[in-house]
């Protein structure tokens, strides 16, 4: 697969076949990908709780929010909720904040998950001092966001968009989830 057609397809994706897990191995591949990625002055802050086990991901699934522009959907019904989730931590003890790391890492994840044949979503609607709670985080690490993961179970298409258009994204009669993106033209800006 092209780079540029793992990109297109590595969409935020909110409902999975929860039939078909995602187990430890593929999880700590992901995680794998993670270690190799940059690091703001190589610091490598960021650690990661994998949660596998059905009762773990049903424990979790309720401290997270789900899709801010889908207001009337209150996120994935039973049978199309994640098999896994990454739960994304920043050692406070290495570096107070994450710095540009997070992100970096989660993209990178998520395109993991969609060439090993899965798909995620980036969580950062998280009640996260549940989650530590939950999962006896110590203070150390600060809660980031969690990465769902699971085998799609939607169809998610690009939209392109122009200058003024609107970037919300929406689910139409077909149930398929449209997501508006800009064209690169719009984005590349000149100043002289």
């Amino acid at each position: 697969m092209q780079f540029r057609d793992l990109v297109s397809r590595s969409r935020s994706c909110r409902r999975f076949d929860a039939e078909v897990p995602v187990g430890e191995e593929a999880v700590g591949n992901l995680v794998e990908i993670a270690c190799c990625l940059p690091s703001a002055r190589n610091l490598q802050p960021l650690r990661y709780i994998a949660l596998t086990a059905r009762a773990e991901c049903d424990a979790l699934f309720p401290l997270l929010g789900w899709a801010g522009y889908l207001e009337e959907w209150p996120g994935p019904e039973e049978g199309e909720r994640p098999t896994a989730y990454l739960v994304m931590l920043n050692d406070t003890s290495i570096a107070e904040d994450s710095s540009c790391d997070s992100g970096i890492a989660a993209g990178a994840i998520l395109l993991g998950a969609t060439a090993a044949g899965y798909g995620g979503c980036i969580v950062g609607s998280v009640q996260k001092d549940a989650l530590r709670r939950q999962l006896r985080i110590p203070r150390q690490y600060e809660v980031l966001m969690v990465i769902a993961l699971g085998k799609p179970a939607e169809t998610i298409v690009i939209d392109r968009i122009g200058e003024g258009e609107s970037i919300r994204y929406y689910r139409d009669r077909n149930d398929i989830h449209h997501v508006p993106k800009r064209e690169a033209a719009d984005l590349l800006l000149r100043f002289h």
